[in-house]
């Protein structure tokens, strides 16, 4: 360096810009991620996967159409879970056969005691500027009733724009699968990579994160409260008459 050139080195300004670094490295390790997995994945060694930085949670591919079920679901929502892993379960999305039918396979698979987190309804990109609203609407209906919350919508950015921006769909979680860069649109969680790479899981897997303002509360099923609970809470002993009332509600 020439001597008439003055150095310009701020010992202090690099050490603010390496502790921002590990601020950021910080928060991004403090994020929750999670995975979804399906027959495709093989067997799976949840013992490993758990002790992932990058997986606190999983959807499970249960059912598609009417007829099709995942022949791993079983062992896999239930190592997940025995190993600490928040499990979630997903069905994918047929035109060919009516909302009851594609219900139907799914509540016979899928069991709300085993589930930690809010069902999703995966409807995939090939459906753009296709999609039967009134069967997607009816199958979302039915799905809640049974589970007791708004299932999570899986679908591309191009489908959710076309069908899912009103006002209808503004209650429900939208998973979005963008291997681009972020979802330019409305989204709870964010499937940002088809090739992510976990211990315990040959070959590759979907990786998912939430957006910034979201977590994992935002996607848990209810909390289970017991009649005895809701006996409690809700009695109200100042006249008989609330009595009587308390009760109808209880049961």
């Amino acid at each position: 360096m020439p001597q008439a050139m003055k150095s310009h080195f701020r010992p202090h300004v690099l050490l603010a810009g390496i502790m921002l670094v590990f601020v950021l490295v910080g928060c991004l390790q403090a994020q929750t991620h999670g995975i979804d997995v399906s027959k495709f994945q093989g067997e799976i060694d949840w013992a490993k996967v758990s002790k992932s930085k990058k997986v606190k949670f999983v959807y499970v591919r249960a059912t598609e159409g009417t007829t099709i079920r995942d022949a791993y679901y079983k062992a896999n929502v239930d190592s997940a879970r025995k190993h600490k892993v928040l499990v979630g379960s997903y069905h994918v999305y047929s035109s060919k056969t009516t909302a009851y039918q594609q219900f139907a396979n799914f509540k016979a698979v899928v069991s709300k005691k085993k589930q930690d987190l809010i069902p999703v309804l995966d409807i995939e990109g090939h459906h753009s500027g296709r999609l039967d609203m009134a069967r997607v609407n009816k199958l979302l209906e039915l799905m809640e009733r049974e589970y007791g919350v708004k299932p999570m919508i899986y679908t591309s950015e191009q489908v959710y724009q076309e069908h899912f921006q009103g006002k209808r769909y503004r209650a429900y979680h939208i998973f979005i699968a963008n291997y681009r860069g972020t979802p330019a649109v409305r989204y709870t969680l964010w499937q940002h990579s088809n090739k992510g790479r976990i211990p315990g899981i040959a070959g590759d897997v979907d990786l998912n994160r939430f957006h910034k303002k979201r977590g994992l509360n935002d996607i848990r099923m209810p909390k289970k409260v017991s009649k005895k609970e809701s006996t409690t809470k809700n009695k109200k002993p100042d006249t008989a008459q609330q009595t009587v009332d308390t009760a109808k509600q209880v049961g």
